[in-house]
Order: structure tokens, then sequence, then C-alpha cells
């Protein structure tokens, strides 16, 4: 007998704002959003989402919507979902949930994303002190393969994802977590020398109850304003998974994610049609709705068996993840190295962070010599399949970060040549402002 069609959990209809869905959407962890529906372990399950701005951004000509985002909304997601065994026993505390990425992709009808530069004042990005101002490329697909208007003679498959995917912390947890970032964005600047040389603001984003959006809690309710302002920001990964912006977790990869409450609560969004290693300009995959067929399975007792807690509790554990089997196959890539030595000079002790920024500056001018400006350069490295790597973190004083290119996206060669057989310098639009 055939298998089934997957039982959709999350309908999405695109057309209607996060607030306005069939089933309430969430953009803040917290151990008391309720979940919107149960899943039974071993059954095939389809979970829809919203890009990660619900909507906000516009496949048109300006990079306004990205100038003006308001940050507080980030990201919505669909869940949470409890997860229950075949006896209907949900996961408890301690146990091990195992998530397959069966299939995914973007909501047909919406075949199309985008890929962002933050204003400095609004977030910024890895290289905001390089690039300030707001930019936006516009993405479109043709099967497995992205083109952009605004970066002409590029054409890649995409390694599609799931931006987030994560379990809901417990109140112990939620607690850890508020207080260490909360210490990070009070003392943050006096006391990191990193603020030296990467400028992306906030150091952490706390609670807020601004644009919050808590599934099926009425806003407004005595309920949702204590839960609002305890509910932690989507924004980082943390100890249960969450935005940790894999971009090899495509189909047929597994993520381990620890339980923290009963019935886990998975939640899931942030859907990448492709995106670079580091995510560098920060609105930096190609930002899509989608959707994603999953099987979960209930690993009882598997935190202790399997996660090593480092640090001062059994709650400071990390998932684990699978790669799956598909991923677009580049045999010639072009690999820039970076060391932890910043623009002006300055050496930094085995700063990886430095190196990868050194890294990424080298292949953007290398780059816009081939007829791009270095914005698009910038939003490109982002998002196309490039690999970062840290190379070398024990020869002091310098770490070594790579960034490798596969040079097949391109319509033209991009190796060095000698003299004389240089690039042919192209004029090419710019991205949009």
């Amino acid at each position: 007998m055939a298998p089934l069609t997957p039982r959709l959990v999350v309908p999405i209809d695109v057309k209607k704002k996060p607030w306005e869905q069939k089933v309430r959407l969430h953009n803040r962890w917290h151990p008391d959003i309720p979940p919107v529906a149960d899943v039974t372990e071993g059954e095939l399950f389809r979970v829809e989402m919203v890009d990660w701005t619900g909507g906000r951004v516009r496949d048109d000509d300006s990079a306004d919507d990205i100038k003006f985002l308001d940050l507080t909304i980030t990201h919505y997601l669909s869940g949470p979902l409890r997860i229950v065994d075949a006896e209907g026993v949900p996961a408890s505390p301690g146990d091990l949930l195992a998530v397959e990425i069966c299939n995914l992709g973007p909501l047909p009808g919406d075949e199309w994303g985008y890929t962002g530069i933050f204003e400095r004042e609004n977030g910024g990005g890895f290289l905001t002190d390089h690039f300030p101002s707001a930019r936006k490329a516009i993405w479109y697909f043709e099967g497995i393969y992205a083109y952009s208007p605004q970066i002409p003679g590029v054409r890649f498959p995409g390694l599609t994802h799931p931006g987030i995917v994560g379990t809901a912390p417990s109140a112990e947890l939620l607690n850890i977590w508020n207080e260490r970032e909360r210490k990070l964005a009070e003392t943050g600047h006096e006391s990191l020398k990193l603020c030296e040389v990467l400028h992306q603001r906030p150091l952490a984003n706390l609670p807020t109850s601004d644009n919050c959006l808590l599934g099926k809690i009425q806003e407004g309710t005595a309920e949702w304003q204590k839960i609002a302002n305890e509910a932690a920001r989507t924004i980082p990964g943390r100890e249960n998974g969450g935005n940790c912006d894999i971009k090899n977790l495509s189909r047929g990869s597994k993520v381990y994610l620890p339980v923290f409450v009963d019935g886990a609560n998975l939640s899931t969004g942030d859907m990448h049609f492709s995106q670079g290693d580091g995510e560098v300009s920060f609105c930096g995959a190609i930002e899509m709705s989608g959707f994603l067929e999953l099987k979960c399975e209930i690993i009882r007792g598997g935190m202790k068996e399997y996660l090593t807690p480092v640090g001062p509790t059994a709650l400071h554990v990390n998932p684990i993840f699978e790669i799956g089997p598909v991923e677009p196959r580049f045999s010639e890539w072009l690999v820039f190295e970076g060391i932890s030595v910043d623009e002006s000079g300055k050496q930094h002790f085995l700063d990886a962070s430095v190196a990868y920024k050194r890294a990424v500056l080298n292949a953007i001018e290398y780059l816009s010599r081939f007829g791009y400006s270095k914005e698009q350069v910038y939003l490109l490295l982002s998002c196309c399949p490039c690999e970062g790597r840290i190379s070398g973190i024990v020869d002091a004083p310098n770490a070594v970060a790579t960034l490798a290119i596969p040079t097949a996206i391109f319509d033209q060669d991009i190796k060095p040549k000698r003299l004389g057989h240089g690039p042919k310098l192209r004029r090419l639009p710019d991205v949009l402002r």
C-alpha cells in the first residue's frame, strides 16, 4: 500500500498576515506558548511557513522595506507542535527528539525570495562598517536553480533548508538565557574587544513586548503581558537549536534536539532557498516562504545518553545535526584566506571572527574586478553555496579562516590569468536601493 500523503498540521496563506493565519504563529521562545497541534512519532506531517518577516519584504524595485524593517518581529515561526509516542505519551524533559527532514521547498505559487543588507542604524551585518546602507536583491526560482536580475551572470542550485528548528525552553533555561544575554548587553561594550572591528548592533536582543506574537494567547491579556516580557527573542541559536542557519540541513537530514518541556513543543521557520556559510549580510540567505515534511522520533533519556553538558548545569547542551545525502556538486572552487589582522593592521590573538571577516573582504575585493559592485558581491557571498572554514586555530597569533566559492555559479571565468588576459569588465545594474 502506498504511503499516505503527509498530514498538513500548519497551513499558510501567503496573502494573510501572520496573526491572521488559520493556525496562529509565534515569534518568541517561551515554555508557556501552547502547542497548536499534536504529532505522533513516526507519522509524516507537513508544516508550512511564512518568510521570516511575514510578507513585509516585497518583490519590487526598492530596498526601503529592508531599510525600515522593524526587527522586533523576528522570526515568525510555525508551531509549537506537541510530540507524542504511539500510546499518546508526550516527549519528556531529558528526552532527545530526532527530527527528520523528508522533503522541503518553496510554497507553490510563491517561488521567489530576497537577500538584503540591513542599514547600519538598524542592526547592520558582519561587514556593516564597510556596507552601511540598505540593499536588496530579488531571486526567482527555476526548479532547483535561482537567478537574480540585480546580480546578473550568476545562477546556482539552492540547498534549501530551514534556518530555525527548535524546541521550547524550560522556565529554568529561559532564565539562564535572559540573564546571560542581559549581562552581555549591559557590559559587553566595555569588555568585548571584538567591538573594535565588528560593528553589528545590538550585542543581544532582549525580551520586548513590541510586535510579540504568542500563538493562541490573546494579545493584551495579563497572561500575554507576562509571557511577552519574559519570552526570548528568536534571533540567536541556543541550547534548544533555534536559529542555527546550517545551510546543509536539507532533504534527508536529521536534527537531534534536546527536550526541555513536556511534548517538546517543536517549532520551525525562516526558510532559505540557499545560503552561504555565515550568512554574512545578516538578512543574508535567499529568504522565502516554504514547507517542511517531517518525521519525529522520541529517544527516551537521550539527553543524558548522548549530550554532554558544557557548562554549569545539565541544561547547557547543544543539538546534534546529521547532514543528508542531497547537495549540489561542484568540482572547482576559488578559496580566499583571512588571518586575524584587522583592516587597520592591528594584530588580534587567534580571533576567528576577524580572520573570517578578512577572508570575506578579500573575496569581495577580488570578485569586484569582474564587473560587479562590492554590494552585489557581498549579497552574493551571503546567499550562494560558498563554504566557510576555520582552517587554523592554534598557530599563535593568527587564526586562519577560508571562504571557498564554487566557480561554476558564474557565467565567466573568474580564475586569475596572465596579464593581458584578465577579466572583461562589464557594467552591471546595481542592487536595489
